[in-house]
């Protein structure tokens, strides 16, 4: 008796306290939230917002290290030295399926911070809490970082613009979600996207600023130039070379030594490429980086790191059938030959991130002068400036190589001239994710390579494999949204 009448108070007492706290216990706010309407309260809290639209872009299995990964383990220049799915070994046999979390997770987090880019040009558009001036620069970055994750995430599960303009390209979300049901968006063709890629970047070359107030944030964030400068890279991918010298022309000057002042701002390729890569990462060749502060949030994992991936394991290696085995790459004389170095296991890998322990903060390079340079000299080859097109690709090789000058025959004629141009980029930005675009900017197949896991096979691009599958996640949300 006594013990029921015990656990009758107890029962008692409880009944009691959660009755009178039930409607506190069932309206608790996290405490890791914020409400939107507070979010946008003050000047302070819309800088964060918009200084989370490059955290975003920080994520790891984006530009914080495995997007890259996965764009030159696609292409052509390194051999798989891990046959573990964890380290991508079925991106590098071009054997991925819809399922994939590596497939699910770029596509979620391009789209994530394409979400925050309409989340914040929508809550400005209707605010009153910063000037006028500070809301059109903020939306000038929102429309630049969603013209930047739109071109990756067409380039990745969509056929080429230059293989077939018409064919299906991705949803363009252009405005903000949320809340839950709206996820049905067919499609869009290939050149709709590339056509909103371009008009969000000619916005933002006409909102945002000419630079900022120190060089580490005309490094991290956008401004006029990085508009700019994308833009060569967008007219590249589309064949539209006249577009892209006259982009290119905004931003480098008529003759050598090529240069670029504006205010703030200064363009100009680096005298010592090393400085590039070994902790002088804001320097006037940098015109958009994403920066890892020192801090361990910042920090990418391991396996996502470019310098891991690079040289600490190494996952990747250079193929003997790559740009890293060619007699350029191993003249002493070129600077960028200095970037190669032997594994424990003899094989020449690529040592252009410097940070070889954790923790791994090198900055990643989204867009470098030397591109800019490279993409006018191409796009002037294709028009007929051979005469401009050749002293910009000296200029290139011969930050590198001083003293050193090109055969006649590489350079003679528009075909020849092209076609060292398109090699000069694969030894400049070997390693930097570029090579996988100029493969399929060309529809040129993906080559077979060899690796320590064996052979990838090469893919040509009427195959399905020539791009990513739509992700499954996507396919089961969106009822709209037709596969690959």
């Amino acid at each position: 008796m006594k013990s029921n009448w015990i656990s009758f108070l107890l029962l008692f007492l409880f009944l009691f306290i959660f009755s009178a706290c039930e409607k506190d216990f069932l309206n608790t706010v996290p405490s890791t939230s914020i409400d939107e309407t507070q979010a946008y309260s003050s000047p302070a809290k819309i800088l964060a917002q918009v200084n989370n639209l490059y955290a975003q872009m920080q994520n790891p299995i984006y530009y914080g290290g495995r997007m890259l990964i996965f764009n030159e383990q696609r292409a052509d220049e390194f051999g798989q030295n891990d046959g573990n799915a964890a380290t991508g070994s079925a991106v590098w046999n071009q054997n991925v399926a819809s399922t994939s979390e590596y497939i699910n997770n770029l596509w979620t987090s391009a789209y994530a911070a394409i979400n925050s880019a309409n989340i914040l040009i929508e809550k400005l558009s209707s605010s009153s809490v910063v000037s006028d001036s500070l809301k059109k620069l903020y939306i000038g970055e929102a429309k630049f970082v969603r013209a930047l994750c739109y071109l990756n995430l067409v380039q990745t599960y969509a056929k080429p613009f230059n293989l077939d303009s018409s064919a299906l390209g991705v949803p363009l979300r252009l405005k903000a979600i949320s809340s839950k049901g709206n996820n049905d968006l067919a499609r869009s063709s290939v050149g709709d996207v590339y056509l909103q890629i371009i008009e969000d970047l000619n916005d933002a070359e006409k909102s945002l600023p000419v630079g900022y107030t120190t060089a580490y944030l005309n490094t991290s964030r956008a401004h006029q130039s990085t508009a700019i400068a994308l833009k060569t890279r967008v007219y590249l991918n589309m064949n539209r070379f006249q577009d892209v010298v006259t982009e290119a022309a905004k931003m480098v000057s008529s003759a050598a030594p090529f240069h670029y002042i504006n205010g703030s701002v200064s363009h100009q390729l680096e005298s010592n490429f090393a400085n590039l890569f070994t902790g002088s990462y804001t320097g006037a060749e940098s015109i958009l980086s994403i920066v890892f502060a020192n801090t361990t949030t910042e920090t990418p994992p391991s396996q996502f790191a470019l310098s891991f991936n690079y040289i600490t394991q190494p996952i990747l290696f250079l193929a003997k059938e790559g740009i890293g085995h060619d007699s350029l790459m191993k003249d002493l004389s070129d600077a960028r030959s200095n970037m190669i170095g032997l594994s424990p296991a003899k094989h020449r890998i690529l040592r252009k991130f410097a940070i070889s322990t954790a923790p791994f903060r090198d900055y990643v390079p989204v867009i470098r002068y030397a591109e800019v340079l490279l993409n006018y000299a191409e796009a002037a080859a294709q028009i007929g400036q051979l005469s401009q097109a050749q002293d910009l690709l000296k200029a290139v090789r011969k930050r590198s190589k001083p003293g050193s000058d090109f055969e006649d025959a590489e350079i003679n004629t528009k075909e020849a001239l092209v076609k060292t141009i398109l090699k000069e980029r694969r030894i400049e930005f070997l390693g930097e994710g570029l090579r996988l675009q100029d493969i399929q900017r060309q529809v040129l197949p993906l080559a077979k390579k060899t690796g320590s896991i064996g052979t990838a096979p090469e893919v040509l691009p009427t195959a399905n494999n020539y791009i990513w599958p739509i992700p499954s996640d996507e396919l089961a949300a969106n009822k709209l949204c037709l596969p690959n």
